[in-house]
């Protein structure tokens, strides 16, 4: 119920995936790149502090809760999105949805890893975000069509009234909490608890520090993807349905993947996972800069995917790993509060080096750093599990 649930969750982000900064330039005569990007720079913010609020509480007000009042809380976003008069309405949305995000994609997450024992963390994360992604990846793909054939608004948005009513009685009547699965967990753990939860995961602990910048750093890239890219293909001519489709790529090969990768974290090494995983971005995002034709940015949009897919559900179970049950739920809150603000800082960093250089300039610099997170998790992360396998000594035996 949880993956479902998840899927329209993720469907909610989907709505803007592929259109929103056409709405920008089309309705509302906004050029500047830094002001387009206004609405994701909100949105991560947003977003990150309702992170961390959701895994501060969820031991206190439950998980189910926290569930519930996020979907409350989306319902006016397809309305404003619809039949917003200026842009100030778009980011008003966009406040909505990133607290709409926090909220229910924090609490799937903790959920399942509440649910499943140590042995699968991987592979929940894995269907979590599979779920999610891949819905992010069809709603884009459709919005996108129907912006083509109808006009880039109200219609597209009609498919958020449906995500909204089916989150919502799916979390009221048919998902239940899961804070007696940690009581239970609590009494059979053996890992010690955080000194300084906030910090440790932020980076003090070697291997929570490490994921948490990379999940800051891959979200930085996603941000700039989401912003810079429908912008990127219109100037070179791309019509809305194909712009749509390369929009689908990257998150469908990122959703579609992690039904996989998931899995894998459970069986490799999280190291080696993490570095491959965030290495791959940062090759797709340098090769960018010479893309020119459809088959380019298909190609590579789907390798950014699989590099991504690689770390997602590996950061997630990587933080399960490294905390004691009753830590869990804060320190996800904390990564995914560092997370996500990736998505503002990406929004700022590409929009101001869009304006003042180059939108290719700003895709470079963004690899660049993408690269050089990959370097951080591999001189700084350890393989933890005595039981795990390393990538390469696995390959090689094959």
């Amino acid at each position: 119920m949880l993956v479902i649930i998840n899927g329209f969750v993720g469907g909610m982000v989907g709505l803007e995936r592929s259109i929103l900064p056409q709405i920008a330039e089309q309705d509302f005569t906004i050029a500047a790149k830094t002001a387009i990007l206004s609405f994701i720079i909100v949105f991560g913010i947003v977003k990150a502090i309702t992170n961390y609020y959701t895994g501060a509480l969820a031991n206190k007000y439950g998980r189910k809760n926290l569930l519930v009042t996020g979907w409350l809380i989306a319902i006016p976003i397809p309305f404003i999105l619809m039949y917003a008069p200026n842009w100030n309405w778009i980011i008003a949305a966009n406040v909505l949805l990133g607290i709409n995000q926090g909220l229910t994609w924090s609490s799937t997450v903790v959920m399942k890893i509440d649910l499943v024992g140590e042995k699968q963390r991987g592979f929940a994360m894995g269907l979590n975000e599979f779920s999610g992604y891949l819905s992010v990846a069809i709603i884009a793909f459709l919005t996108g069509w129907i912006a083509g054939k109808y006009g880039i608004r109200p219609y597209p948005f009609y498919l958020g009234f449906i995500l909204v009513f089916l989150g919502l009685i799916g979390s009221v009547f048919f998902v239940k909490d899961t804070k007696h699965h940690v009581a239970k967990e609590t009494t059979t753990s053996t890992i010690p608890k955080l000194k300084n939860i906030f910090w440790d995961t932020t980076w003090k602990d070697k291997n929570l520090g490490s994921v948490t910048q990379a999940g800051l750093i891959n979200n930085l890239n996603d941000g700039m993807v989401w912003g810079i890219f429908p912008i990127l293909l219109a100037n070179k001519n791309f019509t809305l349905e194909q712009i749509g489709i390369v929009a689908a790529v990257y998150p469908g090969v990122w959703g579609i993947g992690q039904l996989f990768t998931g899995k894998m974290a459970d069986k490799f090494c999280k190291k080696d996972m993490l570095f491959t995983g965030m290495f791959l971005q940062a090759i797709a995002l340098v090769s960018f800069v010479w893309a020119n034709t459809m088959f380019h940015y298909v190609a590579l949009s789907s390798i950014l995917g699989w590099g991504t897919a690689m770390v997602y559900p590996t950061f997630l179970a990587t933080v399960a790993e490294n905390t004691h049950p009753q830590d869990r739920a804060k320190s996800i809150g904390i990564f995914r509060l560092w997370r996500d603000l990736g998505y503002a800082i990406g929004a700022i960093l590409t929009g101001i080096i869009a304006d003042l250089v180059s939108i290719n300039a700003s895709i470079l610099f963004i690899g660049i750093l993408t690269l050089l997170s990959s370097f951080i998790i591999y001189f700084r992360m350890k393989c933890s599990e005595s039981t795990s396998v390393k990538i390469l000594n696995w390959i090689l035996r094959k």
